[in-house]
């Protein structure tokens, strides 16, 4: 299984997927909004295992979840949304959602610096709201009475992104102190052998030190480094 972004050429499957599992439906032009408005933020979920007979052939799309940024929020507070969560019934207790959740969440945080990620889930939909509450750990703000078109009410929910947003602070300072730490010499990399001439004086340093050999240099300002290493003596035996 395959967990990756969104393309454009995905919007008629996971439409097909959005007909086949969900009563609330889009326009494709609505899924495109979203693919074109916050690109990083949607994802999919592919059946890799499917075999591929010709180059033409689709991707097997088994799950996506539909997310973009609050243009307007009422709070002030920079958040994501979810629009839509599905995965197909071949494919479910696998972990697709709750991963296809976690991705969408780690996106918002890391490209747009959201606080938190809201959503609407019908209030008769337990298996939502199972993963939402007791493994995402999303808790019900409200109440929406009347929410959706066929008049049902919805739970209003919400999640905190402050553990992502700690962790992801806490592995740019990881990253910035491993920098700093090999600019002070705390840790340098092997950078390899050197190279041209200066690759041939150390091997010719190396080769003397292991062999017992002399090496006799000259001095002076004259010279450059071509110039530099006059001759190696060998011991007479």
């Amino acid at each position: 299984m395959d967990i990756r972004v969104l393309q454009s050429s995905d919007l008629p499957l996971i439409q097909h997927a959005n007909l086949e599992n969900l009563p609330e439906n889009y326009f494709l032009k609505y899924y495109l909004y979203h693919a074109m408005t916050w690109p990083q933020l949607s994802y999919v979920a592919v059946d890799i295992s499917r075999p591929r007979k010709t180059p033409y052939d689709q991707p097997k799309i088994v799950g996506y979840v539909l997310a973009k940024m609050e243009e307007e929020p009422a709070d002030g507070v920079q958040h994501g949304h979810i629009t839509s969560l599905s995965v197909m019934r071949t494919h479910r207790r696998l972990g697709i959602a709750e991963k296809l959740m976690r991705q969408a969440q780690l996106a918002m945080v890391e490209t747009f610096g959201a606080h938190y990620v809201s959503l609407h889930v019908r209030v008769s939909n337990r298996a939502a709201i199972h993963l939402y509450c007791d493994t995402l750990g999303f808790h019900n703000e409200k109440t929406e009475p009347k929410y959706y078109a066929d008049g049902e009410d919805a739970y209003s929910m919400r999640l905190e992104l402050s553990d992502i947003r700690s962790q992801i602070e806490d592995d740019k300072k990881e990253s910035k102190e491993k920098k700093e730490g090999k600019d002070n010499g705390v840790e340098v990399e092997d950078e390899g052998e050197p190279v041209g001439e200066a690759g041939s004086l150390a091997s010719m340093a190396a080769v003397a030190a292991a062999t017992k050999q002399k090496v006799k240099v000259k001095v002076g300002r004259g010279l450059g480094v071509g110039e530099l290493v006059e001759r190696v003596e060998t011991k007479s035996s």
